[in-house]
């Protein structure tokens, strides 16, 4: 196509040069061999990985979730096994097993790489870090060394000291636990001393600053001392098993000195945010598709070591939005027990209506007069726990009215003010059948018609539609976010043209890194001249024939982004290599990697059930790779010559002589005859 001749700077290598050599130095101060990380690619199952943090279910050949990232109703976070990436839909974020890890824990790529070496036993040939290089890893990673160093002192001193033993095991024995249980809980003894902890964690190089942050050490004018010194100690863990701070328990009867002690709110510990036996319930809450949430760390640990492993605390705050997104990752039913004479039991209806908000399943068990889950779970048999929750849960409903009617004696203001605050429970929920359901039932409880509930619950409705419009809004504020976050890695796509008219080549570029992604390596059949100036059909890679159509016309990738991938499929078939997807899914540029997963991943995806519903099969693009390379091609370059006409079509606004007048005028002519060429092949009709 002689009427292109855009300057070629595909072979300059500069840009390429500096994006290699920052891998380099990413491997180099890492120091974790390119081969290793290989092998923690292929040993990680992302299903396995993803499957801790968010509850997956089948979907086709791919699994799907609620986002991990925003708060959402519908699911819309999808896994991909087969090619080893995820995509979160709402949030726009997308990537490997290593880079959820690293959006979802905030792990830097290497903490990530570790955290699966570990969890698949492969080992990473690393220099032990000096103290001086625990605290160059940042506040953050730091504050999490030194809660790690302070669970493992404390457990120690529990187990193998004199007065742990003494003191504090002697404590969870009387309390039921057993040594199995105190392992798995990690639960610990800090020893009764001003500055035992302390002193230990400065001599091992842990920075007093940090130890002040995570509130183990306090400072006063007779020096530093231990927090929790003389208290039984609760480790809180995230999903993970990290951990972000600790609960400890005063062993001394006196009224003045409180009884629980938990560390203070840090850069890793939000308590909102936080769930206490999430780590060890996370698993059997799945398993189960039932969260049993309770009130303190012992009645988890009970239940636990009664065989009721899907349950978690709240740890004595009122229940949050956070804490219950929590849950809703592994499951969507929650049932909530509650002390016998818990005195702030009408405080926890606002729980409740936040449960249901969420568009889950709430269910209330109360526990007999002076028994608590921990009280009650070591007093019977694994049996009759079992079936006391069975038969004693309730729905929100009867539990609620249960509670309030006890104070109306039969007063019919204070009833009408009960059922009031029931409807307003039931409105919160986002299913209009399961509304329905619960206002019938409250019809029959109350003995009230069934017309006068949902004209109330639809008053309240409309009350609360201005909430729904601001949600809405925030929703295209993350959509915002989302392409601003594009943009600063060079993905910015524009949807209109420019003032000129000119089309935004992004949006085709895009489509070609697209296609060289995901069916690069795939042969097709191309016909070229031969010795004998013949047609003979060849087989080319897909990436190649792409790769050949823009440097025989000397066209250059723009995007910046989108050239990175481009140079890196040249310099492969340079060397006789064949990029694969999964070669830019595992890269180790994160960055490149999102980007990457991003482009591949369909933004509408086909129903599973669509050939079912409608006898047909879609059109499948992996069936006709080499009908979709050549449309994708000859659109990229019709795009092209359009946009040079439109420049050549402005010069003449410039004053030019006779001849480039005329020049001009037969180039717009030879450009605009190529580009009808183009057009027709692609079916498009020419207006201008």
């Amino acid at each position: 196509m002689e009427t292109l001749n855009i300057k070629n700077n595909s072979h300059n290598r500069f840009f390429n040069l500096i994006y290699r050599l920052s891998f380099f130095f990413i491997n180099f101060v890492v120091m974790i061999p390119k081969d290793t990380i290989e092998k923690i690619f292929d040993a990680a199952d992302i299903i396995d990985v993803i499957g801790q943090f968010v509850s997956l279910k089948k979907s086709g050949s791919s699994y799907k979730g609620l986002s991990p990232f925003v708060n959402e109703k519908s699911p819309s976070f999808m896994v991909s096994p087969a090619k080893g990436i995820f995509k979160d839909f709402s949030s726009g974020k997308g990537g490997n097993v290593v880079t959820f890890l690293m959006e979802h824990e905030h792990f830097s790529y290497v903490e990530a790489l570790k955290w699966l070496a570990q969890k698949y036993n492969i080992e990473i040939e690393e220099k032990e870090r000096t103290a001086d290089e625990i605290a160059a890893q940042g506040e953050k990673e730091s504050l999490f060394l030194v809660n790690e160093f302070a669970k493992d002192f404390f457990h120690t001193e529990l187990l193998q000291t004199q007065e742990g033993k003494a003191v504090g095991l002697s404590y969870f024995k009387e309390r039921g636990f057993n040594e199995d249980t105190v392992k798995k809980f990690q639960l610990g003894y800090s020893p009764n001393r001003s500055d035992a902890f302390t002193k230990s964690a400065l001599e091992k190089g842990y920075k007093i600053e940090y130890l002040v942050k995570t509130g183990l050490t306090k400072t006063g004018e007779k020096g530093n001392f231990d927090f929790f010194r003389g208290r039984v100690i609760f480790p809180i863990q995230n999903i993970t098993g990290r951990v972000l701070g600790f609960g400890g328990r005063t062993l001394i009867t006196d009224k003045k000195i409180a009884k629980y002690f938990n560390s203070p709110e840090s850069e890793v510990y939000n308590k909102s945010k936080i769930l206490y036996g999430l780590f060890q319930s996370k698993n059997e809450i799945i398993k189960q598709d039932e969260c049993f949430l309770v009130e303190g760390y012992t009645d988890v640990i009970s239940m636990h070591q009664a065989g009721i492993c899907n349950v978690v605390a709240s740890s004595g705050t009122s229940l949050t939005e956070g804490q219950i997104r929590l849950i809703k990752r592994y499951t969507n039913n929650i049932t909530i027990l509650y002390d016998g004479d818990a005195a702030g039991i009408k405080a926890s209806f606002r729980g409740i209506d936040l449960i249901l908000e969420q568009g889950m399943n709430v269910k209330v068990v109360l526990f007999p007069d002076g028994e608590d889950p921990d009280s009650y779970a070591r007093k019977v048999s694994i049996t009759e726990l079992e079936t006391y929750l069975k038969e004693k849960r309730q729905d929100f409903i009867k539990f609620k009215a249960g509670i309030l009617l006890k104070d109306t004696e039969n007063d019919p203001i204070q009833r009408a003010q009960t059922i009031k605050d029931i409807v307003k429970s039931i409105a919160v929920i986002p299913d209009q059948i399961v509304r329905s359901v619960f206002i019938r039932e409250t019809s029959h409880l109350f003995e009230i018609s069934e017309q006068a509930l949902h004209n109330e619950v639809n008053k309240l409705l409309k009350s609360q539609h201005s909430k729904d419009h601001s949600t809405k809004s925030e929703s295209q504020e993350n959509q915002n976010e989302h392409q601003n976050q594009e943009q600063e890695v060079g993905l910015s796509i524009q949807k209109r043209s420019d003032d000129k008219g000119k089309h935004p080549l992004e949006i085709q570029e895009r489509d070609l890194v697209r296609l060289m992604i995901q069916y690069g390596a795939q042969e097709i059949p191309v016909t070229v001249k031969n010795e004998n100036n013949e047609d003979e059909e060849v087989a080319f890679y897909l990436s190649q024939y792409i790769i050949e159509e823009l440097l025989s016309d000397e066209l250059q990738v723009q995007n910046e982004a989108y050239k990175r991938i481009f140079d890196e499929f040249l310099d492969g078939l340079e060397q006789g290599l064949v990029i694969s997807e999964k070669q830019f899914t595992q890269h180790e540029n994160t960055d490149l990697s999102r980007i990457v997963i991003d482009i591949a991943t369909p933004k509408d995806m086909v129903s599973e059930n669509w050939e079912k519903k409608h006898k047909i099969l879609p059109a499948l693009e992996s069936l006709r790779v080499k009908e979709a390379a050549q449309q994708s091609v000859a659109m990229y370059k019709l795009r092209v010559l359009e946009n040079m006409i439109i420049d050549n079509q402005e010069s003449l606004r410039n004053s030019l002589s006779d001849g480039e007048l005329d020049k001009t005028l037969n180039k717009i002519k030879d450009l605009t005859e190529t580009r009808n060429v183009f057009a027709t092949k692609l079916g498009i009709i020419i207006t201008r």
